[in-house]
């Protein structure tokens, strides 16, 4: 989403006529014209020899510019890295322009082959229509180095950029430098163990600040890792102008009070016509609590309104908006707004990162972490995300949660309005909120013990509804969807009845959608003789195992907390017994500062030929550390146990 921020033009750029430019450094830099580049002996893939980024902003006439350099040099020892790297892509865009762009390819004998000028190509997505440019590389074989070097010129990007120095293969040299004018001072943070940027003193004409490495370790992806949010990365700003003795451009405050100023404007009298409209559009009830009225507004803008990912005054004006019920991020916030402020409710406007990929820091306000918006409201305590079709109040997109941002609250004082920030965690939603309860009774067929009647009647709740339940009325064939979950536990399966429970896509976070189905299936019992196995474990559906062949080197990152509640009903046909009962017990947990995180809990009950199962499985922590991933991954390897679970009826 777009954020509206000033260009700070005066701040940054009415001094610089004080102070003269060296050239930019990408004019005096260029590759090596005749390279021996070798590579000691490994089964190592690919290796970078070098990775350099240079990023300069340069004062052209009255215009602040920005020149970007790339320059790698890749060694491919495989049919894969060679498919991976045929292409390279180049941050191409209408608004930048391309300076330098060359690539070559040195085969393993050490010949030259230079990329020709038709193979730099131009192509478009075929979605979005975008434009964008690539190297196409040719003549690679194994032990080849590939080499592209390219600058280009854009608009300038200094409210907060990230720059990696890490990835999946080991890199023998990684460098950045930012180069900037006399009276421009940056602001750098190191994250993932990275050291410092450092000031190059020496540098004359120009402010230089640095980070050269030598031998950094490859990061492989792991299983549900934040693999971007784990790489060796630094954020950049710009802090000062020493010209203007202005400190603190980049600032929160400064944020809170844009964003106030555009979506809290004051209303037209025809914009105040307009969202009244929309409002009876609503049809609320006049006894609706605020709860209630936030749901309707959120999933009446989301199934009425057509959402674009373009920038366009026209999609962020108001009354067009109302209109023509077309907007693009920017309009469809501004629409809740004016919308809730209307009705007597009053939401903060929070703005946080995908913690996936980048976690929110809480201590270096830079503009990058602004990546996603939410919609708090403080008496419930809830959140939603206005942007995300797919997800309703309540229950936002998982990934901006459990994680800090950036809270603006509008703030009235007898006729003056504005707006405060304020730096606040995200609180996950609770693990009693997203709920997968299933009830199972199971009966055997007198004259055929191989065969089982089955009584299902599942419900879901919070997440695990969110992507069937608001989207009940879309559904057409409602025996589908049950059988759907039939079939997640058995593809044999003859069902005779099918019911489905608060099938109102209004219902959603307020009542869990229940699926209730019987259906008769053979699929669970093997006859072994006289004696019968029942897969006791196979009637949950099968559960995800996770395998760990090295040792765990990155978190692991869930996207929301859940339950789960299991009772298997067993009515044991008359004349028999099960002697292995005790298999079914398992008890695995893990618990922190006294509070259980997660945990695999199953035991039985037996009264009579009436064998009650339990099982079930809580997780109330998201963010996985190495130091627990072991205990975390006994406990999700636990339902996979239980569904090895055979038990063995034998006759009395």
């Amino acid at each position: 989403m777009k954020i509206k921020i000033s260009l700070l033009t005066v701040l940054l750029f009415a001094f610089q006529a004080a102070f003269s430019q060296e050239s930019p450094f990408f004019k005096g830099y260029d590759w090596e014209k005749n390279p021996n580049y070798k590579i000691e002996k490994t089964s190592e893939d690919i290796i970078a020899l070098k990775e350099k980024a240079v990023t300069e902003f340069y004062f052209e006439e009255e215009d602040l510019i920005e020149y970007f350099l790339e320059h790698k040099v890749l060694w491919l020892n495989s049919d894969d890295a060679i498919e991976e790297y045929n292409k390279i892509y180049l941050p191409f865009s209408s608004s930048a322009e391309l300076l330098v762009n060359k690539a070559r390819v040195i085969t393993p004998e050490g010949n030259l082959i230079d990329l020709d000028k038709s193979k730099i190509l131009t192509a478009a997505d075929e979605e979005t229509g975008r434009q964008y440019k690539y190297f196409a590389l040719e003549g690679i074989t194994k032990g080849s180095f590939i080499e592209y070097l390219y600058v280009v010129k854009r608009q300038p990007g200094y409210m907060g950029k990230k720059a990696y120095l890490q990835d999946e293969y080991y890199i023998e040299k990684a460098e950045f430098d930012l180069f900037s004018p006399e009276n421009l001072v940056f602001k750098f943070k190191s994250y993932n163990d990275l050291p410092e940027v450092k000031e190059d003193t020496l540098t004359t004409g120009k402010l230089h600040w640095k980070i050269h490495l030598d031998k950094v370790e490859k990061l492989e992806n792991e299983y549900q890792a934040p693999y971007n949010a784990s790489r060796k990365f630094i954020v950049y700003k710009i802090d000062r102008n020493k010209a203007g003795n202005v400190s603190d451009i980049v600032s929160y405050s400064k944020v809170a009070q844009n964003l106030y100023s555009f979506y809290f404007s004051e209303y037209t009298k025809k914009e105040v016509e307009l969202i009244n409209d929309f409002i009876k559009e609503l049809e609320l009830s006049k006894k609706a609590d605020e709860e209630t009225i936030i749901r309707k507004v959120d999933a009446y803008i989301k199934t009425n309104l057509y959402s674009q990912d373009v920038y366009s005054d026209d999609l962020e004006n108001l009354e067009l908006i109302l209109t023509n019920k077309v907007a693009n991020e920017s309009g469809v916030l501004k629409l809740y707004i004016a919308v809730l402020k209307t009705l007597n409710i009053n939401p903060e406007i929070v703005l946080t990162s995908d913690r996936n990929e980048l976690r929110f820091d809480p201590e270096f306000e830079a503009n990058n972490f602004l990546t996603d918006f939410l919609l708090y409201f403080p008496n419930s305590k809830k959140y939603l995300s206005p942007n995300a079709s797919g997800t309703r109040y309540g229950f936002p997109m998982p990934f901006v949660t459990d994680n800090y941002g950036l809270f603006i609250k509008e703030v009235v004082v007898g006729d003056y309005k504005s707006a405060v920030g304020k730096i606040k965690y995200i609180e996950p939603v609770t693990v009693d909120k997203t709920v997968d309860i299933m009830k199972i009774t199971v009966d055997f067929d007198k004259d055929n013990l191989t065969e089982n009647s089955v009584h299902l009647d599942r419900s879901f709740s919070g997440y695990y509804a969110m992507n069937i339940q608001p989207f009940m009325h879309l559904i057409q064939d409602t025996d589908d969807l049950v059988d759907s979950f039939i079939e997640s536990i058995t593809s044999e399966a003859e069902t005779s009845k099918r019911k489905l429970i608060n099938d109102d896509s209004d219902l959603f976070g307020v009542k869990p959608l229940q699926v209730i189905a019987d259906f008769t299936t053979e699929a669970f019992v093997e006859k072994a003789g006289r004696k019968y196995l029942f897969k006791l474990g196979d009637i949950i559906g099968e559960q995800s195992q996770l395998y760990q062949e090295k040792v765990r080197v990155l978190p692991l990152e869930e996207q929301f907390h859940r339950s789960y509640f299991r009772t298997l009903t067993i009515n044991i046909p008359e004349g028999y017994k099960i002697t292995n009962l005790e298999d079914i017990n398992i008890d695995n947990s893990f618990s922190k500062e006294g509070k259980k995180l997660f945990s695999f809990k199953s035991s039985y009950k037996l009264e009579g030929n009436k064998l009650t199962v339990t099982a079930d499985e809580h997780y109330a922590e998201n963010k996985i550390d190495v130091a627990v991933y072991e205990e975390y991954r006994t406990v999700i390897n636990s339902a996979a146990d239980f569904n090895k679970i055979v038990l063995l009826l034998e006759p009395k």
